[in-house]
């Protein structure tokens, strides 16, 4: 299986909508495509849904990670939502909970961000 990824955006906040698998075959192509749209200089928040995204190794958490700090230094707020059970035990056990924020849905997600829906 491979990794499909839908961008979108809701006011200045980037959707970015992940179903497949997130491995060491996918995540260089995930990372700059991200950045790209970063680059763009109009979105100030970032949302991951996981809804549909059912297998992510080492090298997925470090394009999330990496993502998260690009965001962060632009003052933004990065949040993860919809995870699958899997995703949610990697996410745990890697303490990415520490640092962001896991939301049931994108309209909770977009709230997080100060975007009403």
């Amino acid at each position: 299986m491979s990794l499909h990824v839908d961008v979108s955006h809701y006011h200045h906040v980037l959707l970015v909508r992940l179903s497949g698998e997130l491995d060491h075959h996918t995540s260089a192509s995930l990372r700059e495509r991200i950045d790209l749209e970063l680059s763009k200089g109009i979105y100030a928040h970032l949302i991951f849904n996981l809804s549909d995204l059912f297998f992510m190794d080492s090298s997925g958490l470090g394009v999330i990670l990496g993502r998260y700090r690009r965001v962060s230094e632009m003052g933004g707020k990065m949040v993860i939502c919809s995870i699958q059970p899997s995703i949610h035990r990697l996410f745990d056990l890697s303490g990415m909970f520490k640092i962001l924020p896991l939301c049931d849905d994108e309209k909770t997600a977009l709230n997080v961000c100060g975007v009403a829906s």
